[in-house]
């Protein structure tokens, strides 16, 4: 029987990414994935009519594209990267609008625009808190149990004399609070406020404003760069690395069980009963209650009690709504510089934001969902047919297990996401997105609806239908992610690692845990 170095659970992004990694250094690696292709929530198909290529779950690619896992492998990843001079806007009702530039200058000019003073502040807050943004994005793609990163994390949070630095202050700022200090406009406020949710955290969770400052300084430095053809061909391109090198990836192959002996992962079992061995190493893509109560569960006392008590209180957070759909012709809003925006926003402002959150936390679809619009054909042409367009609609304002209607005008039965609750949402949710695109109706061709019913069904990282792999607010985050007895990447197995959302630096496509738990392999 065919032993490897090692033997990959899950074939999402981080797990391709590190094994590449490992294959490029002449490591035998296998990849077990059980759905037809390998990718995990990074998929492209024709959702709605032939021709039209949509992007299923995951899209652009900045995090990826900043982070050294793409610097690394980037001669070769037979895969090119399109991008947008404004990588994301908001427009509000009244038609009015904004956007965000990759040129600093730029932005600055158009946020005293939509308030005196408001560019500056800008320029100040760059330049306040550089320094620090550039040490939170190497800490991206760094073990933050490792000393180093305990040395990095001291100097963002202290001043040399001992006390709380700037940045530390920032650091426990919502989202909100942040905004309101910094920036006069609402509609500014508006622009930047939905990518907080973007990150997992709500507009006014503690935190939040953290990582608002981290996605304006991520998309200014390199925009919204999507690969020709759809999100999928990232995946594509990494399995061809993988292959090259002479590894393997198989799909079809739901894996079961975590082997151990001897206290060290030795392979693992797949659900028809195929052992696979591993020399060296075993990486798993899922999440901590998967791991521990599932692929370790028929290991006698590997699992400790506490650490086996966190596991089943791992919590998942909010889910995920999306409408794709095929357009006669591309859309045109108000401001006509959002059509050629990577990813704006379309809003009734901060507090329609806040508001849309709090109704999804209490299991409600919210009245006014905030819409996240992209329409990938504006850049690349390749997605449909000549003179149509693909858009996608994303709202992640919505309860992965509804249970009402904060309207009260959809009829929420007890099997939560039906075809009926489905339909019913996406007409709202077209119904909010026609008053920022006139004409909408008349030019939609087809539409295909994902909900966390869908979700939850193709991905067991996604739980109940949450797309972000676990909820990623303050108790659940740094290091006390995965869980607060076992941060970072290593296990209770030496040599059985994890990565994926679960992970430190969290969901989105940046390749961040995959990097990381390549680095220390290859030590």
């Amino acid at each position: 029987m065919q032993a490897y170095d090692a033997v990959v659970v899950g074939s999402g992004h981080n797990a391709l990414v590190t094994a590449a990694y490992l294959a490029r250094a002449g490591w035998g690696v296998l990849v077990l994935e059980g759905n037809d292709r390998p990718g995990g929530l990074v998929r492209t198909d024709e959702l709605t009519l032939p021709g039209f290529r949509h992007d299923n779950f995951s899209a652009a690619h900045p995090l990826f594209v900043a982070g050294p896992a793409y610097a690394d492998l980037r001669a070769e990843l037979d895969l090119e990267y399109l991008n947008t001079r404004y990588p994301t806007g908001v427009s509000l009702p009244g038609g009015r609008g904004s956007v965000v530039s990759t040129d600093l200058d730029e932005n600055v000019v158009e946020f005293n625009r939509l308030a005196p003073g408001d560019g500056d502040a800008l320029a100040e807050l760059f330049k306040e808190f550089g320094p620090a943004i550039q040490t939170v994005f190497a800490l991206c793609s760094a073990d933050l149990t490792a000393d180093s990163s305990a040395t990095a994390i001291q100097s963002l949070m202290h001043t040399p004399d001992g006390g709380f630095s700037d940045f530390a202050h920032m650091f426990t700022l919502s989202a909100r609070a942040l905004l309101a200090q910094r920036f006069q406009s609402p509609v500014l406020h508006a622009m930047l406020a939905p990518w907080a949710t973007h990150l997992g955290r709500a507009v006014d969770d503690a935190n939040s404003g953290t990582w608002t400052v981290l996605v304006l300084a991520a998309l200014t430095m390199v925009g919204m760069p999507i690969p020709r053809g759809g999100s999928e061909e990232l995946v594509k391109a990494l399995v061809k690395v993988i292959e090259r090198n002479g590894g393997e990836v198989r799909c079809g192959q739901w894996v079961r069980h975590v082997l151990v002996k001897d206290g060290h992962a030795v392979g693992v079992r797949t659900a028809d009963g195929e052992v696979c061995h591993s020399r060296r190493s075993v990486i798993a893509s899922v999440n901590p209650d998967q791991l521990y109560l599932k692929l370790l569960d028929h290991e006698d006392g590997v699992t400790p009690p506490a650490l086996r008590k966190q596991a089943k209180d791992y919590r998942y957070g909010l889910g995920a709504f999306q409408v794709h759909l095929a357009l006669s012709e591309p859309a045109r809003f108000h401001d006509e510089r959002l059509a050629h925006v990577g990813q704006p926003h379309l809003t009734g402002g901060l507090n329609a934001i806040s508001r849309a959150t709090n109704e999804a936390l209490r299991g409600l679809l919210p009245v006014e969902p905030t819409i996240s619009w992209d329409t990938p054909s504006t850049v690349d042409p390749s997605r449909c047919p000549p003179g149509r367009a693909v858009a996608r609609l994303q709202m992640l304002e919505v309860p992965a297990v509804v249970h009402g209607d904060a309207a009260e005008k959809i009829h929420i039965g007890s099997r939560g996401w039906t075809e009926g609750v489905k339909e019913a949402f996406a007409d709202r949710v077209i119904e909010e997105a026609a008053k920022h695109v006139p004409g909408l109706h008349d030019i939609i061709l087809d539409r295909h609806l994902i909900s966390p019913r869908e979700l939850a069904a193709f991905n067991p990282n996604c739980g109940p239908g949450d797309p972000f792999g676990g909820s990623h607010d303050l108790a659940q985050s740094y290091v006390f992610s995965p869980l607060p007895g076992q941060p970072s990447h290593r296990t209770v197995v030496p040599n059985l690692y994890m990565v994926g959302a679960a992970t430190w630096p969290g969901h989105g496509i940046s390749g961040g845990s995959g990097y990381i738990v390549a680095q220390e392999l290859l030590d």
